[in-house]
């Protein structure tokens, strides 16, 4: 059983567990989730906050991004038993991408150590475009940080379409027709929030702000105002939270 997997332990908190396994001479991940309770489903309730309770979440999301084009986890098994949500056992199995690297990691040292102009400018239309196509989907991630995007160096510098940055850490996403315009501002800010200390430039924002568009900037920052502006208080706000500090000079 999923259970009784034993591995390398990543994470394991309100009845989930990360693991990495090897099977067959393979790495893989596995999520196992117990079933996180009452109390935790009650709690997220009122919070006005969709509770997770299965793996199937993640499993949903992961296919749906590949549907549209996009490099994230790939599955290998998926199961789930019960109907009780507060204690839904199931589990998901998907491939280690062994090789990659995070791009929090990857961007860590930008800022005093600046990367080739190219590669910065690649890896911003690349964020971008995962952001845009995903949102334009029908998908948000709740948790779009840095750290959920992991890159394989290598494949840098060619074209922007054969690059690979897989998406992950997808439990929290969100599948629907349409993305509501609240839940773009929070991945949005939340990918600014955990940029701003690796040395972009305003004018790298403002591409970011253009590639995530897809349009001219000047029509984008004279239709869009709102929203943007929406996406810079709330990444400031975070910054003050997490920081102690004020954010830096950046959109």
């Amino acid at each position: 059983m999923a259970a009784d997997l034993q591995g390398d332990i990543f994470r394991e908190k309100e009845g989930r567990r990360t693991l990495r396994f090897t099977h067959g001479g393979q790495s893989y991940f596995l999520k196992y989730h117990a079933g996180v309770g009452w109390q935790e489903v009650i709690k997220n309730l009122v919070q006005l906050r969709a509770p997770v309770v299965s793996a199937r979440n993640e499993y949903e999301a992961a296919r749906r991004l590949s549907e549209v084009g996009l490099d994230t986890l790939v599955p290998v098994a998926f199961g789930e038993r019960g109907i009780n949500p507060a204690h839904i056992e199931s589990f998901l199995i998907t491939e280690d991408l062994d090789g990659s690297v995070s791009l929090e990691d990857y961007c860590r040292d930008w800022k005093s150590q600046p990367p080739q102009m190219n590669q910065k400018r690649q890896l911003v239309r690349v964020v971008m475009r995962i952001a845009r196509i995903m949102h334009r989907s029908g998908i948000n991630h709740r948790d779009f940080y840095l750290c959920h995007f992991l890159l394989y160096p290598e494949t840098l510098g060619g074209a922007d379409d054969a690059v690979r940055c897989h998406l992950i850490d997808l439990h929290r996403a969100q599948c629907r027709k349409r993305v509501p315009r609240r839940w773009m501002i929070k991945d949005i800010a939340g990918l600014a929030y955990s940029a701003m200390d690796i040395g972009l430039s305003r004018r790298d924002w403002l591409r970011c702000v253009r590639h995530y568009t897809g349009g001219s900037l000047s029509r984008t920052l004279r239709d869009d105002k709102a929203f943007w502006c929406a996406v810079k208080r709330r990444a400031e706000a975070l910054y003050r939270k997490d920081m102690g500090r004020e954010p830096p000079e950046w959109l």
